[in-house]
């Protein structure tokens, strides 16, 4: 449901309903999203490395290309919680470092293999644990080590609090605020761009001209009343003429959505809503 919510609202840039890429579609999104729901739901109880290869395994089965990698990085921490503990109101994100305490050599192999399985774009060459070459022994001392340029490595080395006071909270904050969920999404997500610059275009074209995208997302915000018109045309900006997808801004507004779910917040802010299914327009097939 996550990952169908967040595909469905029109995030600048972003693949949603109308508006594919060449190598990624709305529906194979939402059927990745469906393929690691199963893993998802059996992650407490087998290691987290497994769980990201079966993950990825399972949606790349579905794709041409690679959907949700970053989101099955963000969320599967998340999802290893019991859920006795995860289900507690609100989330508290620091329960998350005693999942990743228990990482050991085979979790890093089993990352590394669904890494070559997913085959991100834009990842280049690094001289320490460079994703084409072998795992490494410590999978956390290689987040670390990626931290500055990676943000779901970021959550990995330095915890979920920092995606609790933004994502999370945007969220929130664009409900109470009286906006629809899907504009509520869309609102979070500029404002997380607007706050720090996609490490995915950073990786692809430069940080320069991923911090300029972040400046014009806080441009967006800021046309209050005509915010809409001015994301239409943010959205044009951003695959014309050279594609500029903030993939990892919404692999993190997934997680954000996960969370909310998960431990029941979303559900109680929508009230009367009968379903949240009935929130996304999923494709028949």
């Amino acid at each position: 449901m996550a990952c169908s919510l967040e595909a469905s609202a029109a995030k600048p840039g972003n693949v949603f309903p109308g508006a594919d890429f060449d190598d990624l579609s709305y529906n194979e999104l939402i059927a990745a999203g469906a393929a690691i729901a199963p893993v998802m739901q059996r992650a407490a109880g087998q290691p987290l490395g497994r769980t990201i290869r079966d993950a990825v395994t399972a949606s790349r089965r579905v794709t041409r290309s690679n959907a949700n990698l970053g989101i099955v990085l963000a969320i599967a921490p998340i999802a290893a919680v019991p859920a006795d503990i995860i289900t507690a109101t609100p989330f508290r994100p620091e329960i998350i470092a005693a999942v990743l305490a228990t990482l050991g050599p085979a979790d890093a192999t089993a990352v590394w293999e669904a890494i070559s399985i997913a085959q991100p774009g834009g990842m280049g060459d690094r001289d320490t644990w460079d994703v084409a070459g072998s795992a490494p022994n410590d999978l956390l001392a290689a987040m670390h080590a990626a931290a500055a340029y990676d943000q779901i490595a970021h959550l990995w080395a330095h915890g979920y609090q920092t995606l609790c006071n933004g994502l999370v909270r945007d969220l929130l904050g664009e409900l109470h605020a009286g906006h629809t969920l899907g504009d509520a999404i869309v609102r979070s997500y500029l404002r997380q761009l607007s706050r720090e610059p996609d490490s995915l275009i950073a990786r692809k074209h430069g940080l320069e001209r991923a911090a300029d995208v972040s400046a014009r997302a806080a441009c967006v915000l800021a046309q209050a009343d005509n915010w809409r018109n001015a994301t239409a045309e943010f959205d044009r900006q951003l695959r014309w003429p050279v594609r500029l997808n903030p993939g990892t801004t919404a692999d993190l507004v997934a997680a954000g959505l996960y969370i909310l779910l998960i431990d029941g917040r979303l559900r109680s802010l929508l009230g009367a809503t009968p379903s949240l299914q009935s929130l996304v327009s999923l494709p028949s097939a």
